[in-house]
């Protein structure tokens, strides 16, 4: 009985740490706080780690059509013809909100980078993702293309 039970603990255990190496913590400035000068921790999971992962209002063929629709080329670049791709990370939080935008990898042209930002900054609401059927907010991972 004692063996089944010690059993039962270490996949408990198990079960736990590989819940927890999930869940990345994240300290974001908390927008009510006079200043911006109050910083919040909230929980934030990868995107490969939920049992439903956020979705874009009409799935990955909406996201693509947002993206070339809403992304305006730099007229410095362009005229310069700088091409590149700039990498993203944000954060799809509880209520689909889209929110700490960070550029991952950017290009040489800081212009891409601010178009980058500026166009996954105006993105609609998500669907959140959910792990155990609550919502939780989700860090997702996103390449924006510059090409002539």
């Amino acid at each position: 009985m004692h063996k089944r039970l010690n059993i039962f603990l270490l996949m408990a255990t198990v079960a736990t740490v590989a819940m927890w190496a999930q869940v990345r913590h994240v300290t974001t400035v908390n927008p009510m706080s006079p200043n911006h000068t109050s910083y919040d921790a909230i929980e934030v999971y990868e995107f490969d780690y939920v049992d439903v992962q956020p979705q874009f209002p009409g799935g990955e063929h909406g996201l693509i059509n947002f993206i070339n629709k809403t992304r305006e080329y730099p007229y410095h670049a362009y005229k310069n013809r700088i091409q590149g791709r700039v990498l993203c990370s944000f954060i799809i939080g509880t209520d689909g909100k889209v929110s700490n935008i960070r550029i991952i990898r950017g290009s040489a042209d800081e212009s891409l980078n601010r178009e980058a930002m500026r166009v996954i900054s105006e993105m609609p609401r998500w669907k959140a993702g959910k792990v155990g059927g609550q919502t939780v907010a989700v860090r997702c991972v996103l390449p924006i293309a510059f090409r002539l």
